[in-house]
């Protein structure tokens, strides 16, 4: 799930939100007011109704947030490396970019979130019980005591990719200590979850005539669609078990200076190299990507008087490898990024280049293909 705008960055993780967010953001404050607060709270304004809607849709959003920095924090401290926080329709879920490095990581990571939603959901019912607060703030906080809680129970469900379903692999995980195995046998339960979810939605559909039966079966198909690209990911993992960046990258491709006009560019790169992509490289060390389609949106009449570093992707928007990075982590860093290209770098220098092209053909024909000496 990417994001379409970023917020900001929390003990360095990036927090973004997608667009989907903000219609489950608008749903939920239209449900507080319109019938969950003047069914508990009667008597109030409706200025009052729709002040206490949009109070507790922010703090749940802030409470799905620290539910998944609880996530994020434990699995920096196993050394999983992450890419970021994402809120979406859904909720939110932390990104990571490598594999858990064992079955205890796994489970303390997947563990993390619910303990901090238990501990959210206990606080706010002890304050709503025994503190003296005033009607409209009591209802709030009543609010988001209940719902941590029932988000805890809902996680807990044992369904990939729920935090339920990812205990779940951890332990079969642990027992057996065969990993795809778990996946395998964690995949077809989390699919017996989500049929039965989507059979419940539909029957309250047509049964009970309940709008909220739609949502139920909705969930169920997310789960069942995750189940699928969980076993999908396991099985391009073993197709590319044992595989390293090294294994398929494209050593000493052509590369272009920052300061070359885009004029130049076309008259002594691309014509007697014509790439989709360029290394941009300083001094030997690498400082960005040119992409072909970059330089294509400027006007011909512009080349001369702008340079590859006006166009180019800078090293921060680039995925980074190193030779020695999995493949599978190196298509998951690639597939995550617009660019479809990573820069090789080692200490700071340009390694060589990789492609989600050359991952996709290794994975049609089991094996990387020849290497390539020089490609862009």
């Amino acid at each position: 799930m990417g994001d379409s705008f970023e917020l900001g960055r929390i003990a360095g993780i990036r927090i973004g939100v997608n667009w989907s967010w903000l219609v489950v953001f608008a749903l939920i404050v239209w449900t507080l007011d319109a019938t969950i607060f003047p069914d508990s709270n009667p008597g109030l304004s409706d200025g009052t109704y729709l002040a206490m809607a949009i109070a507790a849709a922010v703090l749940f959003f802030v409470s799905l947030l620290l539910h998944e920095l609880g996530h994020a924090l434990v699995a920096q401290r196993e050394g999983v490396e992450i890419e970021g926080i994402t809120l979406w329709l859904f909720g939110g879920v932390a990104k990571f970019k490598s594999m858990f490095p064992s079955a205890g990581a796994e489970f303390r990571i997947a563990v993390a979130g619910p303990l901090v939603s238990l501990a959210i959901g206990v606080f706010f019912v002890l304050v709503a019980w025994i503190a003296d607060l005033p009607e409209a703030v009591d209802g709030v906080v009543g609010y988001l005591g209940y719902i941590n809680l029932a988000l805890l129970v809902f996680n807990l469900i044992p369904a990939i990719p729920l935090d339920g379903g990812r205990v779940l692999r951890s332990i079969l995980w642990q027992v057996k200590g065969d990993f795809p195995w778990a996946t395998i046998v964690a995949a077809d339960i989390s699919r017996v979850f989500a049929y039965l979810l989507i059979g419940l939605g539909l029957a309250e559909v047509f049964f009970l005539n309940s709008f909220a039966g739609v949502w139920l079966a909705f969930i169920g198909w997310f789960l069942l669609q995750a189940a699928g690209a969980e076993a999908r990911y396991l099985a391009t993992r073993q197709a590319l078990g044992g595989l390293r960046v090294r294994d398929l990258m494209v050593r000493d491709p052509v590369t272009v200076a920052p300061d070359l006009s885009l004029g130049r560019f076309m008259d002594e790169v691309v014509w007697p190299h014509r790439y989709t992509s360029y290394p941009v490289v300083d001094d030997g060390r690498a400082v960005g990507l040119l992409p072909f389609r970059s330089v294509a949106q400027v006007p011909r009449a512009e080349w001369d008087g702008r340079s590859v570093r006006d166009v180019m992707l800078p090293l921060e928007d680039v995925p980074e490898l190193t030779e020695e990075d999995d493949l599978v982590d190196a298509l998951a860093k690639l597939g995550s990024s617009g660019a479809g290209r990573g820069l090789v770098v080692e200490d700071g220098r340009l390694a060589g280049l990789l492609s989600l092209t050359d991952l996709s053909r290794a994975l049609e024909i089991g094996r990387p293909p020849r290497r390539l000496r020089r490609a862009g």
